[in-house]
């Protein structure tokens, strides 16, 4: 049977760190080392229990397997979620080997060039974190001046293979194979999904946004990414999570794309 399909990034698009100021209305989503660190506003909340009811929420999310087992958005267990950038698929929490194994297949020609990201950020004086090779996916590491790092892998690096990210202090080298755009292609036929509704904030996002059927981001991310599509974009005074979750529960309701 054909669903509809809401594919969401977490952070900064449905939580929140404790850095980022919510208001007083909300709820602790995710513990880490006894430390209170995630959060929805209550609104979210009340939002997500309606929508599930109608749609199903895939969260699509950079985090690990691990990072993501953290989180608790009190609204029930979530029947596949995919994490990595879309390399893992968790199906009931259980890593679905077969999505895993053909993620390994899509990235094999990009192994060259993630060896030599690797390489080179061992040698980066700016480096203030080990390297890790997530899931033999993609490479993460940490960078006192990031933006330097960033440009001098891009020039290093073939673009062809694999694109060099930066969130903060945080940097990434994926395979080009390996994108949450990738993955809504995947998941589409894998589902039957109907239509497809994404949500998202940062870089990671642009190809998930791009290839959805309808698209929210925060105001000003088709200009600053040259997303060539429309996107609905909220601004203002507005909670992103709010906003993007009471436009998709509108069009539900209306029966009619949201953007």
């Amino acid at each position: 049977m054909s669903r509809k399909v809401l594919c969401t990034d977490l952070d900064n698009t449905l939580i929140y760190s404790y850095k980022h100021n919510i208001g007083i209305d909300k709820r602790n989503v995710e513990l880490y080392q006894g430390r209170e660190i995630s959060f929805i506003t209550e609104k979210t909340y009340g939002l997500l229990k309606k929508i599930r009811e109608s749609m199903l929420i895939i969260p699509t999310t950079t985090r690990t397997a691990e990072q993501y087992d953290r989180i608790d958005l009190g609204v029930g267990g979530f029947a596949f979620a995919l994490v990595c950038n879309g390399g893992i698929l968790l199906r009931g929490g259980v890593r679905d080997e077969d999505w895993y194994r053909e993620s390994l297949a899509r990235i094999e020609e990009s192994m060259t060039e993630l060896e030599r990201a690797i390489r080179f950020l061992e040698q980066d004086a700016r480096r203030k974190f080990e390297i890790r090779f997530i899931e033999n996916l993609f490479v993460f590491t940490k960078c006192s001046c990031p933006d330097m790092s960033v440009r001098e892998l891009t020039e290093y690096l073939n673009p062809r293979y694999v694109d060099v990210f930066h969130n903060g202090e945080k940097v990434y080298v994926v395979p080009a194979g390996l994108s949450k755009g990738t993955a809504i292609d995947r998941i589409r036929p894998y589902l039957d999904a109907e239509m497809i509704y994404a949500a998202g904030d940062s870089a990671f996002d642009v190809s998930m946004l791009d290839r959805a059927d309808a698209a929210f981001a925060p105001y000003g991310f088709s200009s600053r990414y040259g997303l060539g599509r429309n996107v609905r974009e909220f601004g203002g005074n507005v909670i992103f999570s709010d906003a993007f979750l009471e436009a998709c529960l509108f069009s539900l309701d209306e029966k009619e794309v949201g953007v």
